[in-house]
C-alpha cells in the first residue's frame, strides 16, 4: 500500500528565502511528503543547498540533518551565522577552515581575479566542471564559490557558498563579509592571472621588461613567482582602489 501523505510547516529565515519560490518566502508554509525523510532531504527538495544552512529547529529543538520527519512538525531553518555564537544548539556546518582558500566556478572569473588581487588563494579555470570543483575542494580543503545550487547540494561537499550578487565587485564584498576576511586582506601579494605569489624585485631588476615611464619614475617592481607576470605601482592600481572603495572594500 502507498504510504500516507504527511505534512509539516516550514519557515526559512534571512537569505535562505532567496532560494524559495515567491509564495514561500518570509512566511510559514505547509510542505507535503511521503514516508519519514531526513530533514536535509526535504530542505534541499525545496531548493535550499545544505551548505547554506547552519541551524534547524524542529518544534523548537535543535536537530541535525539526519533528523527524520514524521508529520505535524514545525521546522525553522536558519542560514550560516558568521557574526555570533549560538549556545546549546547543534551547529550544522563544519568548523571554518583556518586559512580560507577558494576554488571558483567557471562563471565567477572576475571574482576570482579580485580575490587574488586582495591576496587570497583562489583557484579558477574556465574549464572546471562540477566534478573537478568538488574533487579540488575535498583534496585541498578549499571553499567552493558558485551560483550553481545543484553543485552545493552534492552530499560530498562540506565547504561551499552560494554567491548571491551578480556584479563582481559586490560579489567580492559579499564573500569578504560572509567569511570575515577583511583583516586578512594583503593587496597585490598574489597574481591575478595565475594565483601565484608576488614578490618585490631588487632595485633595477626587471627594468628591461617594464614600460619606460615606469622605469623613469622609479616605481617599485614585483614579479609573480608562478607565471613571471611583472607588476608595478601605477595609475591602474589607483583606479582599482577607487572601484573597490565604491563597494566598501578598502585596500
Amino acid at each position: 500500500m502507498p504510504s500516507a501523505v504527511r505534512h509539516c510547516e516550514f519557515r526559512f529565515y534571512e537569505e535562505l528565502n532567496d532560494f524559495l519560490p515567491p509564495e514561500c518566502r518570509r512566511r510559514g508554509f505547509i510542505h507535503a511528503f511521503d514516508g519519514t525523510p531526513a530533514v536535509k532531504d526535504r530542505i534541499e527538495s525545496l531548493g535550499v543547498p545544505h551548505t547554506e544552512v547552519d541551524l534547524i529547529l524542529v518544534d523548537g529543538e535543535s536537530v541535525g540533518f539526519a533528523h527524520r520527519l514524521r508529520g505535524g512538525e514545525r521546522v525553522a531553518v536558519y542560514p550560516v551565522f558568521e557574526r555570533f555564537e549560538l549556545a546549546g544548539v547543534s551547529r550544522l556546518r563544519p568548523q571554518p577552515l583556518r586559512g580560507p582558500r577558494f576554488v571558483v566556478d567557471v562563471h565567477l572569473g572576475r571574482l576570482a581575479a579580485y580575490l587574488r588581487l586582495l591576496g587570497f588563494d583562489c583557484l579558477y579555470r574556465n574549464d572546471y566542471d562540477d566534478d573537478t570543483l568538488l574533487a579540488i575542494s575535498r583534496a585541498e580543503h578549499r571553499i567552493v564559490l558558485t551560483r550553481d545550487t545543484g553543485l552545493l547540494k552534492r552530499s560530498a561537499l562540506t565547504h561551499g557558498a552560494f554567491v548571491h550578487a551578480t556584479e563582481p565587485r559586490r560579489q567580492l564584498r559579499e564573500v569578504l563579509d560572509r567569511f570575515q576576511l577583511e583583516a586578512r586582506i594583503a593587496p597585490f601579494t598574489r597574481c591575478a592571472r595565475c594565483n601565484g605569489t608576488v614578490a618585490r624585485l631588487p632595485d633595477g631588476e626587471g627594468a628591461d621588461a617594464a614600460p619606460a615611464n615606469v622605469v623613469r619614475d622609479g616605481a617599485a617592481l614585483s614579479r609573480c613567482r608562478g607565471c613571471g607576470q611583472l607588476y608595478w605601482h601605477g595609475s591602474h592600481q589607483a583606479r582599482l582602489r577607487q572601484r573597490l572603495a565604491e563597494v566598501g572594500v578598502p585596500i
